[in-house]
């Protein structure tokens, strides 16, 4: 039986996790639940020459990604040619069916040890991915309320909200990220009277915001960077990035394949995206406290832990290396690790949320059935508890501000839209730098409506 509150659920259906999916990631707004109007958040006497420049980095594919097909051979029944977009509720178009876009957006892995793990991953022949509007707001259009909430203080789009868009299928060691990310903060700074930018990242976004803070130097972040704030930042991974390799799941609408065929392809491009295994979770920070697969034809249950046992005998023991370097690829507990600017972190909690499956074998690439056994324990309905709160380890940087405020039933995907996070983003950003070894708080358990 699962330990430390994890629980078996086999009654929440595949029909509902469908259903909890499509409500958690709606904006507010679109639910009619009031995101932050312009006017709520409004500085008083500001212009935007005095605010404090904010910098984004979206969730996982939740930045425009265009993908650009010419002559591929992958697949000869998928067009040759072509153009589609990769984005959590944005239309792909009907040129690629969804076997299509998966077999394309599949990335070559070549096992050869003499190579770096991050140059060992390579597109498909014929396929070109680039990120759509980099920089701007038009790249990750999910957070229009808070871009709204943040041109009612004063804000304007494209000037002093700019946001630092990636390729959710690579790690922040790949493609540039670093050079493109400083760059974008270093213009962002000059253009806006050489103020320190304020970074935002949610979800997956505040792990790329780490490796950023933990690859600069302390005389760069002291320059150019004000603070950070994470939206429930999945630093230590979630189990569920565990499930992402067994079953899937089709990006533009988060529905579960429809057929095995689609499992298939689901499951094995997100095997072969090294950042399903930075968003797994990280055994050093969860050890055996979470059930993520038990395999029902065994009766075995692996735990964050039990990984490589997992990959072994899932028949994909070549995964294993990459699950060395990823799984836990971006380090942020330990004092070596820690970001050094002030942090003002937020989550949720209080929500049921899904860690882990119970599934009829290890086989990759399979549909979620009747028989599928849900596996959870409290969290944002997105990440579990454990991921949220690990966070709270950089309570202890000596000389900066830190605190973790806690929204009790506010769900992962509305932290972005929630009036009391939004006030309180604006509220900080525009707040003085720390600059003292004394003023480290937590705020863990506060509740703020």
């Amino acid at each position: 039986m699962p330990r430390l509150g994890t629980t078996i659920r086999p009654s929440f259906s595949a029909v509902a996790l469908i259903a909890c999916l499509l409500v958690m990631l709606v904006p507010a707004s679109a639910l009619g639940r009031g995101g932050t109007s312009p006017g709520q958040a409004r500085a008083a006497d500001t212009t935007s020459a005095d605010l404090t420049p904010i910098v984004l980095f979206p969730a996982w594919h939740f930045t425009r990604l265009t993908v650009t097909i010419k002559n591929q051979r992958t697949d000869p029944a998928c067009p040759a040619g072509g153009t589609f977009e990769d984005l959590v509720f944005g239309d792909p178009g009907p040129t690629f069916s969804q076997i299509c876009r998966d077999e394309l957006l599949t990335l070559r892995y070549d096992g050869k040890a003499h190579k770096p793990m991050r140059s060992r991953f390579s597109e498909q022949p014929g396929v070109t991915v680039s990120i759509a509007d980099y920089g701007r707001t038009e790249s990750a259009p999910f957070y229009e309320d808070l871009y709204r909430a943040l041109e009612g203080a004063g804000y304007t789009r494209n000037v002093n909200i700019r946001v630092a868009g990636y390729d959710a299928r690579l790690t922040p060691d790949m493609a540039g990220f670093l050079r493109r990310s400083i760059r974008l903060i270093e213009r962002t700074y000059r253009q806006n009277g050489r103020r320190p930018v304020h970074l935002v990242g949610h979800s997956n976004g505040p792990i790329y915001v780490q490796y950023l803070l933990t690859h600069t130097s302390a005389a760069w972040k002291a320059k150019y960077i004000h603070g950070f704030t994470p939206l429930a930042g999945n630093f230590p991974g979630q189990g569920l990035g565990y499930a992402l390799m067994f079953i899937g799941t089709n990006i533009p609408d988060l529905s579960l394949p429809a057929t095995p065929e689609n499992a298939v392809s689901s499951a094995r491009m997100f095997l072969s995206h090294p950042s399903t295994f930075i968003t797994a979770s990280d055994p050093k920070i969860f050890g055996d406290r979470e059930v993520v697969i038990r395999d029902q034809s065994t009766g075995t249950e692996y735990r964050p832990e039990d990984w490589p046992a997992l990959f072994e005998n899932a028949g994909i023991p070549w995964a294993i290396p990459i699950g060395e370097k990823y799984i836990g690829g971006v380090p942020f507990a330990d004092p070596a690790h820690f970001p050094n600017v002030d942090v003002y972190a937020e989550k949720g909690s209080g929500l049921d949320t899904l860690v882990g499956l119970g599934l009829t074998d290890l086989t990759i690439g399979q549909q979620v059935v009747g028989s599928t056994e849900f596996l959870t324990r409290d969290g944002d309905f997105n990440q579990e508890d454990l991921t949220n709160d690990a966070v709270g380890a950089w309570a202890a940087m000596p000389c900066n501000h830190f605190s973790l405020t806690d929204n009790p039933g506010v769900n992962h995907f509305e932290l972005p839209s929630n009036p009391g996070v939004l006030a309180r983003l604006i509220a900080n950003a525009n707040a003085p730098r720390s600059n003292s070894c004394s003023t480290t708080s937590f705020v863990g358990a506060a509740r703020h409506h």
